[in-house]
């Protein structure tokens, strides 16, 4: 970590025992210089020390735009997850109304970023995950976006409830990481902070992928999209799937840091028929 990092974090840090603003702080730096913030402080100080990440130190995170509340119960949102955003905004930005699900939000990230830059959008939050979700509802709140989302428990790896609905636009950052990865290889900062239902892709990390396009493809609309974030190697796996499964017009992006991130396709009008069968 660079000088300029630990500072920024540092600053963080007093931030959070303090329960200020930066602003405040800078304002007011010689009111809060009390043994119980230093206190505070040398806790939270020993904490990053030992690995654990800074966004759960100080509760929350920015993404997006938007600030978002984050626990140990959601994964930490990252810069690299903004495409998946991006993606999904470009698909639906010309519909006078759209509806779109975020399957395994978790902290609700790439939902609420797209519901806040698109009016046009009703947005539907679904987790497994019962703590993840109350998360993802405090961050609804948080950034003034109830008007626009949902939220609803629902797992991936299932055939959703008919009463879900259909959508536009599925949005989808599934657990990716093979699991022995997860186990043996993942930093620290992630393997041992960051929750294994998040990350656990399976074997070979295409457990969510194989079933999302199996069973989910039918809360689909005629021609509506799935868009997947993926590990950096997985383009190649996933294409393949989703054009097995009835996708058309699939294709990969690439994150700023030039690694494939995302992965998208449109449903063929034909394969939405036997959804009523």
């Amino acid at each position: 970590m660079g000088v300029e990092q630990a500072q920024l974090e540092a600053m963080e840090l007093m931030c959070a025992a303090l329960g200020k603003r930066r602003e405040e702080v800078l304002r007011d730096l010689s009111l809060y210089a009390g043994e119980q913030t230093k206190q505070q402080v040398g806790e939270l100080l020993q904490r990053r020390l030992a690995g654990e990440p800074i966004a759960y130190l100080i509760g929350e995170w920015e993404f997006y735009g938007l600030t978002l509340t984050v626990t140990p119960q959601v994964l930490i949102p990252r810069p690299d997850t903004e495409l998946l955003v991006e993606r999904g905004i470009l698909a639906i930005r010309d519909l006078p109304q759209a509806r779109v699900l975020d399957l395994c939000t978790g902290s609700g990230c790439v939902g609420l970023a797209l519901a806040y830059n698109c009016p046009n959008a009703q947005v539907v939050l679904a987790d497994w995950s019962e703590e993840a979700l109350e998360v993802a509802r405090q961050n609804v709140l948080r950034n003034q976006l109830s008007d626009q989302v949902s939220l609803v428990r629902a797992n991936a790896l299932e055939t959703p409830d008919r009463e879900l609905g259909d959508f536009d636009l599925i949005l989808c950052n599934p657990p990716y990481i093979p699991r022995r990865v997860v186990e043996e290889e993942l930093d620290p900062s992630v393997r041992d902070y960051e929750p294994h239902m998040a990350l656990d892709g399976g074997e070979d990390g295409l457990d969510f992928y194989r079933a999302i396009t199996l069973h989910w493809k039918w809360a689909l609309r005629p021609e509506g999209k799935l868009a997947f974030e993926i590990g950096y190697d997985q383009a190649p796996a996933v294409q393949k799937l989703m054009e097995d499964r009835g996708f058309v017009q699939v294709h990969s992006f690439r994150d700023p840091g030039n690694h494939w991130r995302v992965v998208e396709g449109i449903l063929e009008p034909i394969q939405t028929q036997g959804k009523d069968e």
